[in-house]
């Protein structure tokens, strides 16, 4: 069965982009190493190389809002990572947009993981943090929580978990890898135990 990872680049403080969806300096580890990710300008470290490109190459699955597939234009039918985008929307795909891309439409979160569950078959399932994200977490969905910490301080804008606002355990981090400019994290969600 897929495993559900909640994932993206955040700032120290816990943010994703600031109040007008501009992610600014968090993505500049992006752009500065030795090793070709494979796009345009995409260059890491090699010890970021080593950790991105096994979780870019075994995510089958991306699960993402509708907010952020309108400010993307959904990567015009080419998902970023992955084989499969399923949008968490109460609208439907726009009429004529890319009728080839493997691009699904879900009218809530459940619905949402359950289809990327069933589209990523062994890969797994990536949830774009932010107000989905949260919603996943908030529901039990989420298997494991992986962060992307850029050395930037935003104050305010779009927050990682969204608007969460429960309690949520962690495992203690299973992943821990000092890059350039970046610190992946990744981290189980604690289960309760009835």
């Amino acid at each position: 069965m897929s495993k559900v990872v909640m994932q993206n680049v955040v700032s120290v403080d816990g943010f994703i982009a600031d109040k007008n969806d501009d992610p600014g300096p968090l993505f500049e580890w992006y752009a500065n190493g030795d090793v070709d990710l494979g796009g345009p300008g995409l260059r890491v470290s090699k010890v970021s190389a080593a950790y991105v490109k096994p979780m870019w190459d075994g995510l089958g699955t991306l699960v993402i809002g509708r907010h952020l597939f309108d400010l993307t234009n959904g990567w015009e039918g080419t998902p970023p990572a992955g084989r499969h985008v399923v949008v968490v929307s109460h609208r439907p795909k726009p009429d004529g947009w890319h009728p080839e891309a493997s691009y699904h439409f879900e009218g809530d979160v459940t619905r949402a993981i359950a289809k990327a569950k069933e589209l990523a078959g062994e890969d797994y399932v990536g949830v774009a943090a932010g107000d989905v994200g949260g919603q996943a977490l908030a529901l039990g969905l989420v298997d494991e929580v992986a962060m992307d910490v850029a050395p930037v301080v935003f104050g305010s804008g779009k927050r990682y978990f969204g608007a969460v606002d429960a309690q949520h355990l962690l495992e203690d981090p299973h992943v821990v890898i000092q890059g350039d400019r970046v610190l992946h994290l990744a981290y189980r969600v604690r289960r309760q135990t009835t």
